[in-house]
């Protein structure tokens, strides 16, 4: 059975870090291209980092660039994104999920993106 599972969030103070990490059962994600995605309650799903399988290329939204560090263990088969820096208006339920290709899109948006996993929630407040 093809399975992502996040862990990592929780609350914490503006300033602090987390790092969130996406562990794949079923399958071996060292082929995909995997994305880390966030919603906020009332907003849409955006796209935040992503990295490619063929050559570690990185994406990151510009919201979130400098701060945030997107990584992969593929001997864990395990993907991860460290947050530092974090802000209020990074508070949301962060997704990661898998792109058929072994390169990121040229867009990192969900509909590009399959085999979700369940989310885990980041509260960012003092």
């Amino acid at each position: 059975q093809v399975q992502l599972v996040e862990s990592g969030g929780g609350l914490v103070q503006p300033g602090g870090s987390l790092r969130l990490s996406c562990a794949a059962s079923g399958f071996s994600l060292r082929y995909y291209a995997i994305g880390w995605f966030r919603q906020a309650p009332g907003k849409e799903r955006e796209g935040v980092s992503c990295i490619s399988a063929s050559d570690g290329t990185t994406y990151y939204a510009d919201s979130v660039k400098g701060r945030f560090t997107i990584s992969r263990e593929n001997a864990k088969n395990t993907v991860y994104l460290q947050m530092d820096g974090l802000k209020p208006e990074d508070t949301a339920v962060y997704y990661c999920a898998t792109h058929s290709r072994p390169w990121c899109p040229d867009t990192v948006v969900p509909s590009r993106f399959g085999s979700w996993g369940q989310g885990t929630q980041v509260t960012v407040s003092s």
